[in-house]
């Protein structure tokens, strides 16, 4: 294991002893079924939460946990994104190679497209309108134009894509997993611009960025790291200690906190960013084991991370879900 701190980066870093972030499960909304899960999403605007599990996407009310509806034939369901502006959603569908399109206010299936291999992350970006997805087998980005529902560009970024985030100036970022590197795209041209190492940090899954102080925010669950990347030098600012098995990160621009979901030790480490070269660790609250994606409301600045009540398998490593015991963990002040 490598160490939490490089020496060079200690002074970017401020790291609190006793701090607390106030921050804890404020209650679990119950989904009913069995089966794995892994990104969720709040709908901009609304009161629904769109989860991904199994071979479908639950829809439900973020407050009260009832159900809304279901999106079927989702085999194999990572992610999902809206086009509030045409009411229409997208999700990846890793078995089947495809997204599939819905109504955003029906939720009717209304079209499916053909993506890269084993579809995974998904978000759409404003500022071209375009859908972009991580294809994890074939090793590129599927940019999808919403009016049409057609691919209209695949672009190879040399190495297996997990999670990637948008500056809105031109620029898309993409943490590549089996590489430790985070890939800079030209929006205007869909080139690669760069690869940047993000050494440390060792398999990078979660991404976000502060578009305001240029940094990107790339969690490693595995060496237990956060890893902070300068946007624009593609240069390693700081990297912190965050919990194990995270899969998924966010960033609140209105509180400045960044927040990692650790699923193998149950904690979600919560981060301060001061300035854009030094960060607070504050703590790492308790929430539960396996909820290792995340999802931010902007508006209310709660947490949503999907998870179940497991056991251990025989002859596996990874404990498996009980089911009947699905949830949603809804974390907050």
């Amino acid at each position: 294991m490598k160490k939490l701190l490089s020496i060079g980066l200690f002074s970017a870093i401020a790291l609190a002893s006793n701090a607390q972030s106030g921050f804890k499960v404020i209650k679990s909304l119950k989904i009913a079924g069995a089966g794995g899960w892994d990104y969720l999403a709040v709908q901009p605007n609304s009161n629904r939460l769109f989860v991904s599990h199994a071979t479908q996407v639950n829809v439900i009310d973020k407050t009260t946990g009832d159900s809304i509806g279901v999106i079927p034939n989702t085999t194999g369901i990572h992610g999902i994104t809206f086009v509030p502006a045409l009411n229409k959603g997208y999700t990846t569908n890793g078995k089947t190679n495809s997204s599939t399109v819905f109504n955003l206010k029906t939720l009717e299936v209304t079209g499916s497209i053909a993506t890269g291999e084993k579809p995974d992350f998904i978000f759409y970006d404003e500022s071209i309108k375009r859908v972009v997805i991580c294809n994890g087998k074939s090793k590129d980005l599927s940019f999808i134009d919403p009016e049409t529902d057609k691919v209209v560009a695949t672009v190879a970024v040399g190495g297996a894509p997990e999670t990637a985030v948008s500056n809105g100036a031109g620029k898309i970022f993409v943490n590549l997993e089996d590489k430790s590197e985070i890939v800079a795209i030209d929006t205007k041209t869909l080139t690669v611009l760069a690869h940047w190492s993000i050494a440390p940090g060792e398999a990078p899954t979660g991404l976000a960025i502060d578009t305001k102080t240029k940094r990107l925010f790339a969690a490693c669950g595995d060496n237990k790291l956060l890893i902070v990347v300068n946007a624009e030098t593609g240069a390693v600012v700081a990297n912190l200690p965050i919990g194990g098995g995270c899969d998924g990160d966010a960033f609140d621009p209105a509180t400045k906190n960044i927040y990692t979901t650790n699923g193998s030790d149950g904690t979600i480490t919560v981060i301060h960013e001061e300035s854009a070269d030094k960060f607070l660790v504050v703590e790492n609250a308790v929430t539960k084991r396996g909820a290792r994606t995340i999802a931010l409301d902007e508006k209310t600045h709660l947490l949503y991370s999907p998870t179940a009540e497991l056991q251990a398998q025989p002859g596996s490593k990874r404990p498996q879900a009980i089911p009947g015991t699905f949830q949603v963990l809804v974390i907050g002040k």
